[in-house]
């Protein structure tokens, strides 16, 4: 059984030392501006709870892929003043991860103080293979959070994005302290336990996105489960490929055909796939749009949208579904001329969350469309924080950030 925030809080916090494992991985701009705040967002009710319980709060979270050195193009300065802003009180940043500086910053924090530590994946300790590797890094940053008594802290696993790494912030630190689940990664736990047990149907799955590799495993597991299993995004053109249409110069990926092949065989009846594409000769946003039936796609041409046939028969499908999943967009949902597939396929299932339905949206670029698009986030039941984390757990794996609680 895993502990939650709520008895953590039950105990009582004020005065102690809380780390915290935040999911901040946030995108940024040319300029290092946050372009989407939403996992910032995600990450503000487990931290206010503590803070405002009196716990001396430090935050581990990484952003991007530093390679295992300082980067200041990785920095979490701009998170930490988003942090600062969404959670009303000052968020000092460490100069480091574990080193001098986050020692006496963790070590001067008053109650309700919030700290957070300069990008954890500064440290090659983070991600090290090397099992002793990662518990010494997990041991400085438990040191973070000692009473001055010698006493533990407590851990609070809250980043749901990278629950299926085992890594020293994430796995090894919930084996040297008291360890709960934080709001957020409860909530995550919760929802994909309903999609894959006892969820009511028609169950709908939405997979997109640009490799049928990458969704290879949710495939299989779910199309046992599902009732119907929708197709887009660049994925679209290996099944096409694979019923021997012509998919032109669209993205396909060769060594996958027979794979389709035995998925369309064997899942004919659940699979579903586009019935026309949007095309153009480029992929840019201003290239030159026309829509063609999926197996009339020129020679010339590549595939980046699926066309308003397509939508109108997965929105049908989708109409009286009581359970929807998805994950990946349908198109290039980043140029206008290339979102209306994911837009379309996005309403229709907010259509049918109003009528009901329990709808989940994987995370990644899924969650990132529902905001560029302007679509209402509250017009599905669960967006997720984590698209590799879900996509793991529906594929049936263990998920070391998750066991380690148990």
């Amino acid at each position: 059984m895993v502990a939650t925030l709520s008895e953590l809080l039950a105990e009582g916090v004020e005065g102690r030392g809380v780390l915290v494992r935040s999911d901040l991985n946030v995108p940024l701009d040319d300029s290092g501006n946050i372009t989407d705040p939403g996992r910032i967002i995600a990450s503000v009710p487990t931290l206010k709870a503590l803070a405002e319980a009196g716990a001396k709060v430090v935050v581990t979270a990484h952003l991007g892929r530093p390679k295992g050195e300082p980067d200041p193009k990785f920095s979490l300065a701009p998170v930490a003043a988003a942090l600062g802003e969404r959670l009303g009180r000052h968020v000092q940043l460490a100069g480091d991860v574990v080193g001098t500086d986050a020692l006496a910053r963790a070590e001067g924090l008053t109650d309700g103080d919030v700290l957070l530590l300069e990008n954890i994946r500064f440290d090659p300790r983070e991600t090290s293979k090397d099992d002793a590797e990662r518990l010494g890094l997990a041991k400085a940053l438990a040191g973070l959070v000692e009473g001055a008594d010698g006493s533990p802290g407590a851990f609070v696993s809250d980043g749901f994005g990278v629950v299926h790494r085992k890594q020293a912030s994430v796995y090894d630190v919930a084996t040297l302290l008291p360890h709960y689940a934080g709001t957020l990664v409860a909530a995550e736990v919760k929802v994909l336990q309903q999609l894959t047990t006892a969820g009511e149907r028609p169950y709908a799955v939405v997979l997109g996105g640009s490799k049928v590799s990458d969704k290879l495993a949710v495939i299989e597991n779910l199309a046992t489960k599902a009732d119907s299993l929708i197709i887009g995004g660049g994925m679209c053109f290996t099944f096409l490929a694979a019923q021997g249409v012509s998919v032109g110069t669209s993205l396909l990926q060769a060594e996958m055909l027979d794979t389709c092949r035995d998925l369309l065989e064997k899942y004919g009846d659940v699979i579903h796939l586009p019935v026309d594409i949007v095309v153009a000769d480029k992929f840019a946003a201003d290239a030159a749009a026309e829509t063609v039936a999926a197996d009339q796609i020129p020679a010339d041409l590549m595939g980046l949208d699926i066309g308003p046939g397509s939508v109108k028969r997965f929105a049908a499908l989708l109409s009286n579904a009581k359970t929807v999943f998805w994950n990946g967009p349908m198109g290039v949902f980043e140029f206008p001329a290339f979102a209306a597939g994911t837009k379309g396929v996005a309403e229709a299932i907010i259509g049918a969350t109003e009528k009901g339905a329990f709808s989940v949206v994987g995370g990644g670029d899924s969650a990132a469309a529902v905001r560029l698009l302007g679509l209402p986030e509250d017009g599905f039941s669960h967006i997720s924080t984590g698209g590799g984390a879900s996509l793991e757990y529906l594929e049936g794996k263990t998920l070391p950030g998750i066991d380690v609680l148990d």
